[in-house]
């Protein structure tokens, strides 16, 4: 069952009709399905567990994880029960009183003697690992989350309990939060627990906040993003960029001014450019790890409007956090037994991490964070807009590079689709998941990424969607491309260099490579690459974007002008029933234009096709053509594309006289007068990770 609102305001928010009604109703929809799996007022927030290989609790004898998967499940459906607590004090669900759940609840976790106690830090820690600095527990990640919602509804819960309690719960929460931390976004849970436990009147060691805030603030890469270990996420927005104007609201205005100042200040330089992340309907897009988070990615323009000097457009802001909510709770597949599943729509495990139980996906809670800003709250009453989205004129797609995070994203006014290209990226070449997290040439908004294709019940290892394979046929080895360099736009080009099976131990001269250039269409992406190879015979394949099949329509279109090239056109519908069409069209350095049909791939329905291209190189330490051009477009709807779209270059002119683009500038004239110089002279001085 799908998630209807009853109160609506289509004058309010023109785009979505939602209003701060409607999202209190979406709360009670997902607590309503998390009620009716728990039979009694005793038990924990333990999910239905569809999968039972990959997510924890890895076996029945797991008691830490066991301990680890109960607070998962209370602290991140506290996420979203916080801010109904408060606006609703006395709420039932399913027969329970939600506030007197959550009161229980939360004392027996972090009480010592309760057979629900999550795991004391020094139990878990143990004698023999209590100089392992390194050692690290899931339950701090939830005792921020903890301390969060106890204070959205601190008049309901918190402030109920006795000084004994409270006592009992902070001596638990003290020793996690001056305990071991992983040294990326977790330093943040430290430090909410620590403000928290301040703003309370616990004496805490301001050494450790101040150490943690530093690195925190060190991590920092500009236009609003962080550094999460080697690769940028969401981690940025639902993080850092959540937990740092917390931070600043709890503790750090007040006792770290100057931290405090360059946390805003962050904040306010992603709210510059944060809005065109999403498309024109506010989807979120399918990128990075932890995606079962899904539209917990809008919750940064919520952590923006808690600071003292928010940058955020309420109305505009309004309209993509509502967008992304019922981008994932208007459809039928999003729930398992009541509660969200393990993917991105439906259950898909190929983008699930072994770090997460069934509980994880509440931390999609987050999106519910701004029901703690009251009824009068500019979020609430400004009238939605959809910023970028009313202001492109007709065809036009908006580009934002930013060299930082080693981002660029496209707002398509043509088909109302946001692309994301990205760089810095870095994975252990056997690391497939990372790299279809991470590694992909593109990321659409309507096209979430596919996994490997699946024929026949076995993966097919030559194919992959909007990746490049890179098959030696001597060796008889496929690699994929899993470390991806980052130039920079020029002259309206965006250039990369991706390496196939790149390791430290080998000189980069030894490693097989393509230099990547791509700029923007109307209805997509046209791509002008360069092969850097030095091994042949080799051959080459490159997917289009995973494609729905709920019965899909191929049709194959070639054009035998002055510039030969062949198109194959995917139209058919998504799991929804809504219209999709999608074009590859190949021109100089490809041979063939293919489909594979594939099953348990595709984040939207069971079975998909992949359209990719493919080429052969085989004469070794000969100039053979290292340029390989071509194009993906996508549409909602389908109408069907113009001969132009389709086909939309008049001419190429190369500098080599073989027309092989080996060295110097390669020129792409476009039938509508437009043209673009593709040059990598240069990029080899300003590659960067």
């Amino acid at each position: 069952m799908i998630f209807e609102p009853k109160h609506t305001d289509f004058e309010l928010s023109p785009y979505t009709g939602l209003t701060r009604e409607s999202w209190i109703e979406a709360g009670e929809y997902l607590l309503g399905g998390i009620f009716k799996n728990i039979r009694q007022f005793s038990d924990p927030v333990v999910m239905p567990r569809k999968e039972t290989n990959i997510t924890y609790p890895h076996s029945a004898d797991a008691v830490g994880e066991k301990k680890a998967e109960y607070f998962e499940g209370l602290a991140r459906s506290f996420f979203i029960a916080a801010p109904l607590i408060h606006e609703k004090p006395e709420l039932e669900i399913e027969g329970y009183k939600i506030r007197d759940y959550y009161k229980s609840h939360v004392l027996r976790s972090c009480t010592i003697e309760d057979s629900q106690c999550v795991g004391a830090y020094k139990e878990l820690l143990g004698p023999e690992c209590a100089e392992n600095a390194t050692k690290t527990f899931q339950q701090t990640v939830e005792t921020c989350a903890l301390v969060i919602c106890l204070w959205l509804c601190k008049p309901e819960i918190w402030d109920t309990y006795t000084k004994t309690e409270k006592d009992r719960i902070a001596d638990f929460l003290m020793d996690y939060a001056v305990g071991n931390t992983v040294p990326q976004n977790w330093r943040l849970f430290n430090m909410l627990v620590l403000a928290f436990l301040n703003m309370e009147g616990y004496e805490i060691d301001k050494s450790i906040m101040r150490e943690h805030a530093s690195h925190i603030l060190n991590y920092y890469a500009g236009q609003g993003w962080y550094r999460d270990g080697h690769s940028f996420d969401y981690y940025s927005c639902w993080a850092f960029n959540v937990y740092a104007p917390l931070w600043c609201l709890w503790y750090g205005y007040e006792e770290e001014p100057y931290i405090a100042a360059q946390f805003e200040k962050n904040s306010n330089e992603l709210m510059a450019t944060y809005a065109d992340f999403f498309d024109r309907d506010g989807f979120t897009n399918m990128w990075g790890r932890s995606c079962i988070y899904r539209n917990a990615a809008t919750s940064a323009f919520d952590g923006n409007m808690m600071l003292r000097n928010s940058a955020a457009d309420a109305g505009l802001a309004r309209r993509i956090c509502s967008g992304s909510l019922l981008q994932f709770l208007a459809r039928e597949d999003f729930l398992y037994e009541g509660v969200p599943t393990l993917g991105f729509y439906g259950q898909f495990m190929p983008l699930v991490q072994g770090y997460s139980c069934a509980e994880s996906p509440f931390w999609l809670g987050k999106a519910f964070l701004c029901l703690h800003l009251p009824k009068d709250h500019p979020f609430w009453t400004q009238k939605e807009n959809n910023g970028t989205w009313e202001r492109l004129a007709k065809r036009e797609a908006k580009v934002t590079t930013l060299d930082g995070p080693a981002l660029c994203f496209s707002n398509h006014e043509a088909n109302g689709e946001t692309i994301l290209r990205t760089g810095k990226v870095v994975k252990q070449r056997e690391d497939r998941h990372g790299m279809w997290n991470y590694s992909k040439l593109c990321f659409n908004t309507k096209y979430p990424w596919e996994a490997a294709p699946i024929v026949d019940g076995e993966e097919n290892i030559q194919v992959e969607s909007q990746q490049y394979v890179l098959h030696d046929i001597l060796a008889e080895t496929f690699e994929n491309a899993n470390v991806t360099f980052w130039h920079g736009e020029k002259d309206g080009v965006l250039y990369r260099r991706q390496f196939f099976g790149y390791n430290l131990e080998t000189e980069c001269h030894w490693i097989q490579a393509i230099n990547l250039a791509d700029f923007a269409v109307p209805y997509g992406i046209m791509r002008v690459d360069r092969m850097r190879l030095f091994k042949k015979p080799v051959e080459l394949t490159l997917g289009a974007y995973g494609f729905p099949d709920n019965g899909t329509e191929i049709i194959k279109k070639t054009e035998n002008g002055v510039q030969p090239a062949t198109a194959v056109i995917l139209k058919g519908h998504d799991f929804t029933g809504k219209e999709k069409q999608l074009a590859m069209t190949i021109y100089d350095g490809w041979e063939s234009l293919d489909v594979i049909h594939s099953a348990g791939t595709n984040p939207d329905s069971e079975k998909s096709v992949v359209v990719y291209a493919s080429a052969k190189r085989t004469s070794h330490n000969h100039y053979e053509k290292s340029i390989l051009i071509s194009q993906v477009i996508t549409k909602e709807e389908l109408a069907d594309f113009s001969e132009e779209e389709l086909f939309p270059i008049e001419e190429i002119v190369y500098t080599d006289k073989e027309k092989c683009g080996g060295y110097g500038a390669v020129t792409v004239r476009m039938k509508n007068g437009e043209e673009k110089t593709i040059d990598f002279e240069g990029i080899e001085g300003k590659l960067m990770l």
